[in-house]
């Protein structure tokens, strides 16, 4: 796809913008596979040339979200966001998030005629099911209001993208995800000869966790794991401490960014994925840019990411997919994650954000995508 160019169509929309405003409720200080998209996205925009003005919470006087405290939602942002809106003048406008601020911008661009896209991060119709007892009739309800009149609503995989077209957003992309390899690479941490081992002295095989650490991610099914060797948690969350103190044989050791996380990906024997909830799983293919191999469920998210025996393993049965998982070679694992560009990510909202690729068809099969510049941020 050719570097972007500027000027705007008749109807405001640009083939190739050099200005977008992007309106996301996930921003720093979040930390989550939402936010590490954006921050990579933008970085690869920027580096292009393009322009991003990001409206996010941190820009608007806010409250803390119900039953997650250290999640922060803007409050009655409508007016100051379409201020800022305006005065930014930008010749795309991207939705990602159906919150606070991404209803404002949604807003401002319904009455100012703007077309505008959307994207899909959370799996909220079973979200708010399983959590606050929602029925997800009334979800998809909102979904669909919300997304109807975006020109394309990005979706991270071919199986999400099925579902929100039965579920009646016929416009619904695949936008995969990247993974950067600067920082994500096998690197020597597993030759002690080399390097430090993150995990010296802990019994192998090691079972991996990096994530947040909350009910939603379906952690304990992580945690009652039979399989040998040591659990370790890479994250923090709400549920934090009490799964601290109940499970004290395994090792919490709070957040790791940038190399570090690297470097503790790459020691690791196994990634485990435990989650039901998620629609994509990024730390799944870091993982893999780090030559560890992936043990997950067979729901969306990973079965659109893993094929079995040649990136990790899915099973119903979590202690088994990671007996699997476990003697899948790592340079498999590197083979299929080095298709994965952030400037592959890049081109693909580019081309939804054009005319002509608004309600373009195509789909990323499983196994291709997304790596390039990383953990850095925007506004």
């Amino acid at each position: 796809m050719p570097e972007p160019g500027g000027g705007s169509t008749s109807d405001g929309s640009s083939a190739t913008p050099r200005r977008i405003l992007l309106a996301t409720d996930a921003w720093r200080p979040q930390v989550n596979g939402v936010v590490r998209c954006w921050e990579s996205t933008v970085a690869e925009l920027e580096r292009r040339g393009v322009g991003v003005e990001v409206l996010h919470p941190g820009l608007f006087r806010t409250v803390a979200a119900p039953r997650y405290p250290e999640i922060r939602l803007a409050l009655a942002p409508g007016r100051k966001a379409a201020r800022r809106a305006e005065a930014f003048a930008p010749e795309a406008v991207h939705v990602a998030t159906e919150g606070p601020v991404g209803l404002a911008v949604r807003s401002w661009c319904r009455r100012t005629s703007r077309p505008f896209t959307t994207s899909y991060h959370t799996q909220f119709p079973l979200y708010l099911r399983r959590y606050f007892g929602i029925p997800t009739s009334i979800t998809w309800s909102f979904l669909r209001w919300f997304h109807g009149p975006a020109r394309a609503v990005l979706v991270p995989t071919e199986g999400v993208r099925r579902e929100l077209r039965e579920q009646g957003i016929p416009q619904a992309r695949t936008w995969t995800r990247g993974v950067d390899q600067a920082i994500f690479h096998p690197g020597p941490w597993r030759d002690p000869a080399l390097a430090a081992d993150p995990f010296g002295g802990l019994s192998r095989p090691i079972l991996l966790y990096a994530g947040r650490v909350a009910v939603e991610k379906n952690i304990e099914a992580f945690l009652a794991l039979r399989s040998p060797g040591t659990k370790v948690v890479v994250g923090d969350g709400p549920a934090k401490a009490s799964l601290e103190r109940r499970h004290p044989e395994v090792r919490f050791l709070g957040y790791r960014f940038g190399e570090s996380l690297g470097r503790h990906y790459a020691a690791a024997d196994v990634l485990v994925f435990p989650s039901r909830t998620d629609t994509f799983g990024v730390v799944m293919i870091e993982a893999n840019a780090c030559g560890t191999p992936v043990a997950a469920l067979p729901v969306t998210g990973p079965i659109d990411v893993i094929e079995p025996g040649l990136n990790g393993w899915l099973d119903e049965d979590l202690d088994r997919a990671v007996e699997r998982a476990l003697v899948v070679p790592r340079d498999r694992c590197l083979a299929l994650a080095r298709r994965r560009t952030w400037g592959r990510v890049a081109d693909m909202l580019l081309e939804a954000m054009s005319t002509s690729g608004a309600g373009a068809e195509d789909a990323e099969p499983a196994g291709t995508a997304t790596a390039g510049p990383g953990v850095i941020a925007g506004r």
